[in-house]
């Protein structure tokens, strides 16, 4: 069955009933369950209680077409039912999309046009699906969304960052930002963006197995971890930073207390000494504080902690505050948005600059003193790989942050058959 043939009445593949009747059938059954059960059980419900309202829904579809003369067949009422059933107890049409009905997505995109695409785990380019949900369908499915999270979007405040609740078929959970119809033109729909987190931790081997890096360089990852050493993850968007930072987590000693500064929630790692502190926005038309990374990374520091680790330093005050952090001797690792080792250093300097008043030498000589190790990771030939793992001199050359190459990746590895040429050994 096309997924399209689910939210779009005019392309149904089932012709015998209009789409005033379907409309009609639907507003009845709605009502009908609305009535019968509490609104606290369709929004979370379990299994059984979903069990028993999709069979009183699918009872309700087929009396009411009854009752209507209308003899469509089982396969349009099991349609219609589970249409409703998502409306009514789920997330609507990103049920289909989302775990237990799909288990290969990193991302979901609904553009303000009605398009909807989709991005498949280790793959760099989107996919167009043939789903096209009405305005009303987004609408609800945000409403169901924010308003556990008491957040709203209207044109007061058009723009939203929520999470995707974790649940026992989707343990990752996501995150969402949701833009209103009033600022995405043409604005038939609102737009939405929904990154899929892992649904368990990232194991090492599967990065070596989908040839992002090669078996020696994670060793030598996971010698600096276990270590202690001070690493920053660099790449363009949709790289795998925080990918990668997850699964070498798993090289942190056992017993370590780890605290995870995030904003929001994203790196999973499966042990019981892991404390996540996560920043928060400031609440719009309240008097709610925001609380910033820096303000997490203040924080951290007077909770003991064996390693900092940051998801992603995205301001110059959460970068001053974790580079000051490791230069006072606390290991940690986080990620950075940079195409290359030179613009990290760049960008950091600028940021840093722009947003906490930190001098370009000044700033080039925290990340000298904190990070020992750069990682960089960049697109080749579709893929997600590592470029460059390279420890950081401690004195500068030139005014600059100097780089010295453990491993670079060979440009001339054809597709599927990616090398990488070892430079020098880890100190």
């Amino acid at each position: 069955m096309s997924l399209l043939s689910v939210f779009d009445d005019k392309q149904t593949s089932q012709q015998a009933v209009s789409g005033d009747l379907r409309v009609e059938v639907s507003t009845e059954v709605i009502d009908v369950i609305n009535r019968e059960f509490p609104p606290a059980l369709l929004q979370r419900p379990n299994e059984m209680e979903r069990q028993r309202v999709a069979e009183r829904i699918a009872s309700l579809v087929t009396q009411a077409l009854r009752r209507r003369s209308a003899n469509p067949g089982q396969g349009f009422e099991a349609e219609l039912a589970g249409e409703l059933a998502r409306r009514l107890m789920g997330l609507g049409f990103l049920d289909l999309l989302l775990p237990p009905s799909r288990n290969d997505l990193s991302e979901i995109t609904v553009y303000s046009s009605g398009l909807v695409q989709v991005m498949r785990k280790g793959e760099v380019r989107w996919e167009t699906i043939p789903m096209r949900p009405q305005a009303e369908e987004v609408e609800r499915v945000l409403d169901r969304l924010l308003g556990p999270q008491n957040k709203s979007l209207n044109e007061t405040n058009p723009s939203v960052n929520a999470k995707l609740p974790r649940t026992e078929d989707n343990p990752g959970g996501g995150r969402v930002k949701a833009l209103h119809r009033v600022i995405t033109p043409p604005g038939r729909n609102h737009s939405i963006n929904i990154r899929l987190y892992e649904q368990k931790p990232v194991l090492p081997e599967w990065l070596i197995e989908r040839q992002a890096l090669s078996a020696d360089m994670m060793n030598t990852l996971r010698r600096g971890m276990a270590s202690g050493q001070r690493i920053l993850i660099t790449g363009g968007t949709r790289t795998g930073k925080t990918t990668l930072l997850s699964a070498i987590c798993n090289f942190l000693p056992p017993a370590w207390r780890v605290l995870k500064i995030e904003d929001p929630e994203e790196i999973w790692i499966a042990r019981e000494t892991v404390q996540t502190i996560e920043a928060r926005p400031r609440a719009v038309g309240t008097e709610v504080q925001p609380y910033t990374l820096a303000d997490g990374v203040d924080d951290a520091m007077r909770m003991s902690p064996d390693y900092l680790i940051i998801g992603e330093v995205r301001d110059g005050r959460a970068a001053q505050a974790l580079f000051r952090a490791m230069m006072t001797g606390h290991s940690g690792a986080c990620t950075f948005h940079a195409d290359s080792p030179r613009e990290a250093a760049s960008r950091l300097a600028t940021i840093m600059g722009a947003d906490a008043g930190v001098r370009k030498a000044d700033a080039n000589q925290m990340v000298a003193d904190s990070v020992d190790m750069l990682v960089q990771i960049g697109i080749r030939h579709e893929k997600r790989c590592v470029t460059t793992i390279a420890q950081i001199a401690r004195e500068l050359r030139g005014g600059d942050v100097w780089f010295d190459p453990l491993w670079q990746y060979d440009e001339t590895s054809q597709p599927g058959a990616p090398r990488w040429e070892k430079l020098a050994e880890l100190e």
